[in-house]
């Protein structure tokens, strides 16, 4: 097999390599009721509220902001800063393990994540396999965040990059999207054998 132009794996994190979604904590605040913690995770502790956080303004002010709009939520609101660890529900492993299988085939291993930076550090505690990185971009630290193309142009220039040669993961189509317009080889992730089919069919596996 010919050697892959691919050199690179640029990564996100959530929902690809670590298992986080803010149900499995609010499953526990609605007990018995998933219409209405949808209705709460749509429309007040919604993913465009958490963008603000993601981009650098923190968990906790983020959270302050939104609770002194929302009084009667307060508590559940609150619970997002003082439960955080709760929204996740571990590594994935297998998409872990071809992780580490990229990295002992010798490939760059990089990581671009929508992270508030306030929590950055409960993440290294609890994912013992950040540190394998070459190097993670965290967007609460650069208050910039995906899709902005300028967040994947500092990946560009700070790690070095050849989005021709690097092959970018994530699981949300937008940030695909960004990606591939930059020039980036991309893959939509939607569960590890589907990555690895990938990996393989780019001869990186």
């Amino acid at each position: 097999m010919a050697a892959s132009p691919i050199d690179t794996v640029l990564f996100d994190l959530g929902r690809v390599l670590i298992d986080w979604d803010p149900r499995y904590l609010y499953a526990k605040l609605f007990p018995g009721a998933s219409r209405d913690m949808e209705a709460f995770l749509e429309q007040v502790c919604s993913m465009a509220w958490h963008h603000a956080a993601d981009s650098g303004l923190g968990v906790a002010e983020n959270v302050r902001r939104l609770a002194a709009r929302h009084p009667d939520q307060a508590t559940l609101i609150e619970a997002w800063d003082r439960r955080w660890g709760e929204m996740f529900a571990g590594a994935l492993d297998r998409s872990v393990a071809l992780f580490d299988q990229l990295g002992a085939r010798g490939l760059r291993r990089f990581a671009i994540t929508n992270y508030p930076g306030d929590k950055w550090p409960e993440a290294l505690a609890a994912f013992p396999f950040l540190t394998a990185f070459d190097g993670i971009l965290v967007s609460g630290f650069e208050g910039l965040a995906k899709p902005d193309p300028a967040f994947f142009a500092l990946a560009v220039a700070r790690f070095a990059l050849v989005p021709s040669r690097t092959l970018f993961i994530d699981d949300l189509p937008a940030n695909v999207a960004a990606a591939a317009a930059l020039g980036f080889e991309t893959h939509l992730f939607v569960g590890a054998d589907h990555l690895g089919g990938r990996l393989h069919s780019l001869g990186l596996l």
